[in-house]
C-alpha cells in the first residue's frame, strides 16, 4: 500500500485548457471538430510547497516550460470531453508522484559474511584468470 500523500486540490482559474484539432482515426468528423486537449498549469505561479514543486520539475522533464508552465497534450480520445478528463488525471498523478516525499537512505555497513563472500569470490576469480595465463618454461 503506498504511503499516504495530503490531499491536492487546484484551483479550476490555475488551469488553462487550450482545445485544438487531432490527427488520427475519426473521419471526416477530424478535420472539423476540436478534440485534443493542452492543459497548462503554472507550476512556479502555484500554491504548491517548494519541495512538490521541485519534485514536480523533476519528474515533468521536457512537459515544463523554462517560464515554468507544464504541458500536458491529450489526444488519444475522440471525444473532447474524454481528452479533458485525460489531461485532468495525467496531471493529478504527477502532482500525487511529486506530492510523495523519498525516503532518507540511512547509511549501513556490510556485514561480516558479506564481505568474507565478497573477498572469497574475489580470489576465485583471480585464480580462473590465473589459469588462462600463458605456462612459463624454466630455462634449462
Amino acid at each position: 500500500m503506498p504511503p499516504a500523500t495530503p490531499p491536492i486540490v487546484i484551483p479550476e482559474h490555475a488551469l488553462d485548457e487550450l482545445v485544438v484539432r487531432a490527427s488520427g482515426p475519426g473521419g471526416q468528423n477530424v478535420n472539423k471538430v476540436s478534440t485534443a486537449v493542452e492543459l497548462r498549469f503554472n507550476v512556479a505561479a502555484s500554491s504548491l510547497p517548494e519541495d512538490v514543486k521541485a519534485r514536480l520539475a523533476a519528474l515533468a522533464g521536457k512537459k515544463l516550460s523554462a517560464d515554468g508552465v507544464l504541458l500536458i497534450d491529450s489526444r488519444e480520445h475522440r471525444t473532447q470531453a474524454q481528452n479533458r478528463a485525460a489531461a485532468r488525471a495525467r496531471l493529478m498523478a504527477l502532482l500525487q508522484q511529486a506530492a510523495l516525499r523519498p525516503k532518507k537512505r540511512r547509511k549501513t555497513k556490510p556485514s561480516r559474511a558479506a564481505r568474507e563472500r565478497r573477498l572469497t569470490s574475489k580470489i576465485q576469480r583471480s585464480r580462473v584468470k590465473a589459469h588462462r595465463a600463458p605456462v612459463r618454461r624454466d630455462a634449462d
